[in-house]
């Protein structure tokens, strides 16, 4: 009996890894849907209204039962959530792909777990990284540079089809400021996981999410795209695919891994979506976002940086 609770415990933490390994490549996959749809001409607002609204219904067939939460400061932080963790990560992240390639938005936004883990440091005495952390996140902050400045310093195109310089650095920065959202998601997110599931803290995060990316519509002033439009076989294949598996899908997969494995195990498996967005993106857009060495090397910086501050902190925190 014994030998057989064993079996099935490791089956199921393999599916919990796989599960994890399954929501990354789809959010690898997702900034290349992302640019396909730029490039179809709809806009960086619209794509995410259009998104998570498909998401957020789908959601919300399953949990709707509770409809407000137990307090109104709770409500306030659904609402920071949303903001934060939805709209302006989201559009930040798809404004980015209008300005420079996939391949570097998904590497920069990689950095979002370990400035978590700087905030944590910074606001809880208690929980302060160790100095292997911030030695790791010196080395993916250098990563960061090479990718934003690979281009360089001055106004001039690369291959056809590529960003200029100046485009290419605004991108960039608005990838690490979507980095910065999400941090700030996950230490707001901190206080609601004691007390709410994961179903329910998703279909309030999508809510306020699409509540607050009204303004952010207004003001970019993105005209919605037509009926005709929309139903192109690769708008609407890319749209369902945002909504369904890279939205409630992954989300789901990701809350349920990371109940069983626990939050540094799963967010290990973020490594890996710059690579996989990486390797798709040279695919499809071929020229226009290339393999590059300098990208290679930020990309190798960024991991490895992200690596060995997670590896090394364990180990010293282990011998302590």
């Amino acid at each position: 009996m014994a030998s057989l609770m064993k079996v099935t415990s490791r089956k199921s933490l393999l599916f919990c890894h796989l599960g994890a390994l399954l929501a990354v490549g789809m959010w690898g996959g997702s900034f290349v849907s992302t640019k396909v749809l730029v490039n179809n001409g709809l806009g960086p607002v619209e794509i995410y209204i259009y998104r998570f609204t498909l998401a957020y219904l789908l959601v919300l067939l399953g949990c709707h039962s509770k409809l407000w939460a137990n307090s109104w400061r709770d409500e306030f932080l659904f609402l920071l959530c949303g903001l934060c963790g939805s709209s302006i990560y989201f559009i930040a992240e798809n404004n980015a792909v209008t300005y420079t390639r996939v391949s570097d938005v998904s590497m920069i936004t990689t950095l979002a777990p370990l400035l978590t883990a700087l905030l944590i440091g910074a606001l809880y005495k208690t929980e302060r990284p160790g100095k292997w952390t911030y030695i790791g996140s010196g080395i993916a902050f250098l990563g960061v540079a090479f990718i934003i400045f690979k281009d360089g310093f001055t106004l001039h195109g690369s291959e056809a089809g590529s960003p200029d310089a100046l485009s290419a650095t605004i991108g960039d920065l608005l990838a690490l400021a979507a980095a910065f959202s999400w941090a700030i998601y996950s230490l707001v997110l901190r206080k609601l996981n004691v007390t709410y599931t994961a179903q329910f803290i998703t279909r309030k995060t999508f809510f306020y999410g699409l509540i607050t990316a009204i303004p952010f519509w207004i003001i970019s002033k993105e005209p919605l795209s037509s009926v005709s439009t929309l139903l192109r076989p690769e708008v609407f294949s890319n749209l369902l695919f945002l909504g369904i598996f890279c939205s409630m899908v992954s989300y789901l997969l990701w809350a349920w891994a990371m109940g069983t494995l626990g939050a540094i195990k799963t967010n290990n498996y973020l490594y890996v979506q710059p690579i996989i967005t990486m390797i798709i993106a040279a695919i499809l857009f071929g020229k226009a976002d290339p393999i590059t060495l300098i990208g290679c090397l930020g990309c190798f910086l960024i991991i490895g940086g992200l690596w060995l501050g997670d590896y090394m902190g364990r180990r010293d925190s282990l011998k302590s």
